[in-house]
C-alpha cells in the first residue's frame, strides 16, 4: 500500500500572476482554506501518511501553514474560542508527517519528484500530487485517489488518473491512447502512450492525464538519467514512457470532478463549487449568487 506522496510547491505560479508575486499560489485560499490544504487533506483521505513537500525558499508560507503555531493555539484557548482552536490542530492529523525538501533549481517537474529521492527511496512506491489541481469527491464512498492507489497495488503498474474533457478541448491537454479501449469510471486500462496537446481531429481519446500519479520508486533511477525535454527541463511524462515501454503503464479514470486552480477561471469555479456547499457560509454564499445571477 502507497503511504507517502510528493507534492511539489516550488514553483513560481505564473500563470496566476500578478497574485503570486508575493503568495505561493498553493495558498492562495478557495473559500476559508488554502488550496494546499485541500490537497493534502485529499491525500490523507487515500490513506497517505507521509506528505513530501518539494519546496523553494520563497514558499516559506507553505510550511508555516502546516506548522503548528503555539502562540496563536494559546492566544484562541485563553479567549475561549475553541472551534477555532480545534480548527487550526486538525489541519494535519497527529499520525500524519509533513516533510520538506528544497528544490534549488527550477528543472522541471521530473526534477522535483527526483528531489524526494531521498526521503522516498528507490525500493517504494508513492504518489504525486500536482497542488494547483482540486480533486472534488463529494457523493463519493471514497476518493478517487484511493481508488487509484488500490489499482497500483492490484497491478503493480504506474498509474496515472485521467478525465475525460470534451473532444473539442482534448488540444489543451495531455491525451491518453488506450487504443480505444477506454476504461470506465473508476477502472484503469493499460495505455499506448499519452499526446501532448494534439490537434482535435488527431486526439486518440478524450481522456486527459490530470496531476495525480501512482508510481514505483524504480522511477527515480530513470528520472537520473533522464536529459532535459520540452523546456530544457527534466520531464516526468519522459521518465513515464521508459516505464511504459519496460512494463507497461495504466490511465485509471476517475470519477469526481476537477478544477484546475492554477488559471483564474479553474479556481473561480472551484470557489462557485466549494462555496455553494460550505457548512458554514453555504447558505449565505448561495444567496449572494441568487442576487447577482438576477442582476440586482
Amino acid at each position: 500500500m502507497i503511504h507517502k506522496a510528493v507534492l511539489p510547491v516550488a514553483g513560481f505560479g505564473t500563470r496566476c500572476l500578478p497574485a503570486t508575486k508575493a503568495i505561493p499560489k498553493e495558498m492562495i485560499t478557495i473559500v476559508d482554506r488554502p488550496v494546499i490544504q485541500y490537497v493534502v487533506q485529499e491525500a490523507v483521505d487515500a490513506g497517505i501518511r507521509d506528505i513530501v513537500l518539494v519546496t523553494h525558499g520563497s514558499k516559506s508560507a507553505i510550511e508555516n501553514h502546516f506548522d503548528k503555531h503555539f502562540e496563536l493555539e494559546a492566544t484562541l484557548e485563553a479567549k475561549g474560542k475553541h472551534d477555532l482552536l480545534e480548527e487550526l490542530r486538525s489541519i494535519v492529523p497527529g499520525d500524519v508527517n509533513i516533510i520538506s525538501i528544497r528544490q534549488s533549481e527550477p528543472l522541471g517537474l521530473g526534477h522535483a519528484v527526483l528531489c524526494a529521492r531521498p526521503i522516498i527511496g528507490d525500493d517504494e512506491p508513492f504518489a504525486v500530487l500536482l497542488p494547483d489541481v482540486l480533486v472534488d469527491d463529494t457523493g463519493l464512498s471514497r476518493n478517487d485517489l484511493a481508488g487509484m492507489l488500490e489499482a497500483f497495488d492490484r497491478t503493480g503498474r504506474t498509474q496515472l488518473m485521467v478525465e475525460e474533457v470534451p473532444h473539442d478541448m482534448t488540444y489543451k491537454y495531455g491525451i491518453v491512447d488506450t487504443r480505444g479501449e477506454l476504461p470506465a469510471p473508476g477502472e484503469s486500462r493499460q495505455m499506448a502512450g499519452v499526446v501532448e496537446k494534439p490537434a482535435v481531429d488527431e486526439a486518440p481519446s478524450n481522456l486527459a492525464v490530470i496531476g495525480r500519479y501512482a508510481l514505483p520508486g524504480r522511477i527515480f533511477p530513470l528520472l537520473a538519467e533522464t536529459p532535459p525535454g520540452a523546456g530544457d527541463e527534466i520531464q516526468l511524462t519522459d521518465a513515464i514512457e521508459s516505464l511504459r515501454q519496460q512494463e507497461g503503464v495504466d490511465a485509471w479514470r476517475m470519477r469526481g470532478k476537477t478544477y484546475d486552480c492554477g488559471h483564474q477561471l479553474g479556481y473561480l469555479e472551484a470557489i462557485l463549487a466549494y462555496g455553494r456547499r460550505h457548512a458554514r457560509y453555504g447558505e449565505g454564499f448561495r444567496e449572494l449568487l441568487t442576487r447577482y445571477a438576477g442582476g440586482k
